[in-house]
């Protein structure tokens, strides 16, 4: 049997087949969602969230702030509709390199003929003149190198994909030669030359403009730097958020997209609040055979980092079937049981003709790999890797987590006011739900009194296994001994109340009393 996954010795293959058992929390893994054209309805938004969906991406590559908004709006009101929290992440566009196309006309391309990429941007998009939004293409190929454009959010099912190789270097124009019959039809079409570095800054003036804007007016949690390269790259717009009002608790995760940020993975880690592996850029920058390696490898250098790791490109062929295809249901899955915390859904929400099926699909694959998932094998790998550098609330958190699967808990209670804790038990990922009770702190800026915990609580949505609940205002993160108890009540007839606390169910809690932690189990009474 496979030590990595936890199946009984003399399993039935037959038993595959018999029906899961519904659960209130149908999946661990958390799914993000990119909100567009085909899901911004209060509607389809609120099926959305149903289906499983606690991260909306917001997509700055398209649309203006005004449609973005609108889209916003939206999905507030599906939250408070649906009762069902959901954090909002920014992505921004980056040094993205795209062709302008003004008339939108069909361009096609022929095999072995070949097309001249310009840099000047008056110029009409033919099959033998394509102009791009870069001036310094010509200066950073050479002859032979491989240059790949496709519709934004290619899924590869598309006809609309071409490979180009460099044959001249002329002056501001690149030469090219086309390798594969195509046409370009259609709004956007970026173009991304393999492993070659561009000389564009990270955080561009028009993403910096989208954060100070619509970034601050609807406090978003999480950025998304598209296309990072350096840990420099994620302190730059660390520092940028910082003098943005709230923005400060905004949390940066690191987009990876190509061999550059690869390069640097281990110095981005130590500096991003978490990673998104863009396997769709990726795919073009590595060679297939590698694009696992690498995947496998990321994701295991962040789960013992303790940040949580989100993996795109997955179901690209539900952007327009109703069924993924086997490969992809078998990647979903691969992804799970590598240990990735959360699926990011691109086109497949974005312009897909089933995001819902998408969603409700992708969370039922999740579901059925966490119960493989071997969780013992896990912890005592996550254990040893902390090894002796383990902080204090680190073994707090790691006791917490090792004596609810010994007690066999329903689920874990965490009192936390700024996550830290919750995270840390997450981090572990025990086989039940960890509830974070994300207490309020009371804040003073001189001029008002602010209570802070919404971000905490949101920000946890991205994290696999951790659900937050934000506690009453009125009960204060540095309150008494009584006010615990209370909180602790509220939280325990929540979970009676959803379902998820049983009569009878051993609940471990994870709480602060004064400077010191304490675990404790909890047995319920009728």
């Amino acid at each position: 049997m496979n030590p990595h996954l936890n199946l009984e010795e003399n399993m039935r293959l037959a038993s595959v087949l018999e029906p899961s058992k519904p659960s209130f929390f149908p999946a661990r893994t958390k799914i993000v969602g990119t909100l567009g054209p085909k899901s911004r309805t209060v509607e389809i938004i609120s099926n959305c969230l149903k289906a499983g969906m606690s991260v909306a991406q917001f997509d700055f590559s398209w649309g203006d702030a005004e449609y973005h908004q609108e889209t916003l709006e939206n999905l507030k009101a599906a939250v408070k509709s649906t009762k069902k929290l959901c954090a909002v992440m920014l992505d921004t566009v980056g040094p993205e390199l795209q062709v302008i196309n003004k008339t939108e006309h069909p361009i096609s391309l022929l095999e072995d003929s070949f097309v001249v990429l310009t840099p000047d941007q008056d110029k009409e998009s033919t099959s033998s003149l394509l102009p791009i939004n870069f001036t310094g293409l010509s200066s950073a190929v050479k002859t032979g190198d491989t240059i790949f454009i496709g519709q934004y959010l290619f899924t590869g099912s598309e006809t609309t994909s071409v490979w180009l190789e460099v044959t001249e270097v002329n002056g501001e124009d690149v030469v090219c030669l086309v390798k594969n019959s195509a046409t370009l039809s259609g709004p956007l079409y970026t173009l991304h030359v393999s492993q070659i570095h561009i000389d564009l800054p990270t955080l561009t003036d028009k993403d910096k403009e989208v954060i100070s804007t619509w970034g601050v007016r609807n406090n978003i949690d999480i950025l998304s730097l598209s296309c990072t390269r350096h840990a420099e790259d994620v302190r730059h717009a660390r520092e940028f958020l910082s003098k943005l009002g709230d923005l400060y608790q905004t949390q940066i995760f690191a987009k990876i997209e190509n061999v550059e940020g690869l390069t640097h993975f281990d110095e981005i880690l130590e500096e991003a609040d978490g990673i998104i592996l863009s396997r769709g850029n990726l795919g073009v920058d590595l060679p297939p055979e590698k694009v696992f390696m690498f995947q496998k490898t990321a994701v295991y250098k962040c789960n013992m980092a303790g940040k949580p790791v989100v993996v795109t490109r997955v179901v690209d062929s539900m952007t327009e079937n109703l069924r993924p295809t086997r490969a992809e249901a078998t990647d979903v899955a691969n992804a799970v049981l590598d240990g990735s915390d959360a699926i990011l859904l691109g086109a497949e929400t974005l312009r897909g003709l089933y995001p819902v099926e998408t969603i409700t699909t992708v969370g039922k694959i999740c579901a059925e790999a966490e119960k493989v998932f071997n969780y013992d094998l896990y912890y005592k790998r996550t254990v040893k890797h902390a090894g002796d550098a383990m902080s204090h609330l680190e073994s707090i958190a790691s006791t917490a987590a090792r004596a609810a699967v010994k007690v066999k808990a329903s689920v874990i209670l965490c009192f936390t006011s700024t996550g830290r804790a919750a995270r840390l038990i997450a981090k572990y990922k025990p086989i039940m739900p960890v509830i974070s009770v994300v207490i309020p702190r009371l804040k003073n800026n001189q001029l008002r009194w602010t209570f802070t915990g919404a971000f905490e609580a949101r920000q946890s949505l991205i994290v696999r296994g951790l659900f937050p609940m934000l506690a009453d205002s009125r009960h204060q993160a540095d309150s008494t001994n009584s006010t615990n108890e209370s909180i602790l009540k509220v939280a325990l007839d929540h979970g009676k109340a959803a379902g998820f606390i049983k009569p009878h169910d051993r609940v471990v809690v994870c709480q602060k009393l004064g400077d010191s932690y304490v675990v404790k189990i909890l047995e319920l009474e009728d």
